[in-house]
Order: structure tokens, then C-alpha cells, then sequence
């Protein structure tokens, strides 16, 4: 017994060699060792509501198992904040129970509440962020909230007010949510290369040697990766975040008869 925790120690420590956002080590670690458990009890495991680049960072490393097989799911197309559900494939199934809908309703005309308003409100009441995926704001009618189930008849008795808005909650079902598309503006740019200090100043609309700095402070990340080099190569697809300034999204790249690279440039808005 000894030997085989030490075999899969070992395997463990070579996985998370390649984990390229250190912050999420540990979790990933955690998430791995829950993967180990459900191939050696053939079960099907689920873990709490994981950031993106946990996600991101978990998904790679249980890619690279081949006993068993990861369904990442946050209640609806565009969530950000999503569960794994870890297993063999033969028993891993898209569960619908993994993750709840609450509605808070409440009377909003007068006080806009914000997502931090809604979200303070919710841990006010004792439970762990990682227990709630993403909050999506209805305006003036509240908010969709996504959960873990086991916390669905504690939050819908105990919450009775965001900010100071009376409201009371009620549970539907993951299909009536209403969410929309991202707003996004396009854009094209030149630049001479497709380095990320390069693509991100453009994109953000702000000077090279600021978002150097910011590079520097740990508040650029690329698919929510933390990017530590300026020269960084983006691609299609990439998803470059600022700290306060939002997300970009890498469109098609053309090369000039310059030379250059004419990159379109998708901002969220």
C-alpha cells in the first residue's frame, strides 16, 4: 500500500509540473487526488463551483488520466464558475442535479443592486463562495443565482434582503434562465508582432508601458492563465483579461505584405 501511494505521489507530482497558473496548484491537487478516488471506487465525484482558471488548469491535468473522464458543468452555455464531475465514462452521465437555479425577486426600480451587493448578501448568510456559481443580474426584477442543490431550501428560507431590498427567492428550473450573449465590439489592428503587451495595449486601448506594469503586477492573464512574460504569443481564440479593464478576445490573423499582422480584436463590453 505504501509502494502505491508513492507511485501515485509520484505521478501526482509530475502532472502538476505542468500546471502553468501556480495559484491553482493546490486546488488541482485536490481535484487529482478526488480523481484518483473515484477510479479506485469506480464512483462518480463532484466538485464544488471551480474559478476558471482552476477549470482550465483541473480539465488539462485530468485530460492526461486514462481511467477516468471529467463533464464540467455551470447551469448554462456561458457559465464561467462551473462544477467537475469526475468518473469512469460508463457511469459519468451530465447529471442535471449537480448545479441549482434560485430566482431572488424583489423590487429594484429604486436601488439597483450590483453583483457584489447580491453575492455579499448570499455569503452574509454562512455560505462559502464555492458553493455558488455565477450570479446573473435581471435588472430591475433580481437576479438568476446558481448552486450547489443541498444549499437550495437553506438560502431560499433564510435570505430576505439584498442591500436593503426586501426579496424572496424561489427555485427554477436551469432551462428558464435567462441570461444573454456577451456584448462584444470588434476591431482590427496592425501591430508588428503578436506579443501580448502588444495585442492588449490595443485591444484595451491603453499605453504599452502600462500594460507592461500591469504585467508585472500579476493582473494580466491569457484563457485566465497569469502571464508573466511581455512577450507572450497570442493566437485565435486566446482570451486575454486585465484587472478593471475586462476581457479580449483574439479574432483572425492575416499577415500584411508588410510583414505585419492584422489581428481582429473582439472586446467584451
Amino acid at each position: 500500500l505504501c509502494h502505491i501511494a508513492q507511485v501515485i505521489k509520484g505521478d501526482n507530482d509530475v502532472l502538476l509540473k505542468g500546471v502553468g497558473d501556480k495559484s491553482a496548484i493546490e486546488e488541482v491537487k485536490h481535484i487529482l487526488d478526488t480523481a484518483r478516488r473515484a477510479a479506485t471506487r469506480r464512483e462518480v465525484f463532484h466538485t464544488d463551483f471551480l474559478t476558471p482558471p482552476v477549470l482550465k488548469e483541473s480539465m488539462i491535468v485530468l485530460q492526461k488520466l486514462a481511467d477516468v473522464k471529467a463533464v464540467a458543468q455551470g447551469g448554462y452555455p456561458q457559465a464561467e464558475r462551473c462544477r467537475l464531475s469526475i468518473g469512469h465514462s460508463e457511469v459519468l452521465t451530465n447529471d442535471p442535479n449537480v448545479v441549482a437555479a434560485i430566482n431572488i425577486s424583489g423590487n429594484f426600480s429604486f436601488q439597483p443592486c450590483s453583483h457584489g451587493d447580491f453575492l455579499g448578501a448570499i455569503l452574509g448568510k454562512g455560505i462559502a463562495r464555492e458553493k455558488l456559481g455565477d450570479i446573473i443580474l435581471q435588472g430591475e426584477k433580481g437576479a438568476h443565482v446558481l448552486i450547489v442543490p443541498e444549499l437550495v431550501d437553506f438560502l431560499m428560507s433564510t435570505l430576505d434582503k439584498v442591500a436593503n431590498v426586501s426579496v424572496s427567492c424561489t427555485q427554477i428550473p436551469l432551462l428558464a434562465l435567462e441570461y444573454e450573449p456577451p456584448r462584444t465590439q470588434s476591431f482590427k489592428t496592425v501591430e508588428a508582432s503578436l506579443r501580448v503587451d502588444a495585442l492588449a495595449s490595443a485591444g484595451f486601448k491603453i499605453s504599452r508601458s502600462k500594460l507592461v506594469n500591469l504585467i508585472s503586477n500579476g493582473d494580466v492573464r491569457v484563457n485566465w492563465t497569469t502571464v508573466t512574460k511581455n512577450g507572450t504569443t497570442l493566437k485565435t481564440g486566446d482570451i486575454v483579461s486585465v484587472s478593471g479593464k475586462g476581457r479580449l478576445k483574439i479574432g483572425e490573423i492575416n499577415s500584411t505584405k508588410k510583414g505585419k499582422f492584422s489581428v481582429e480584436l473582439i472586446r467584451y463590453l
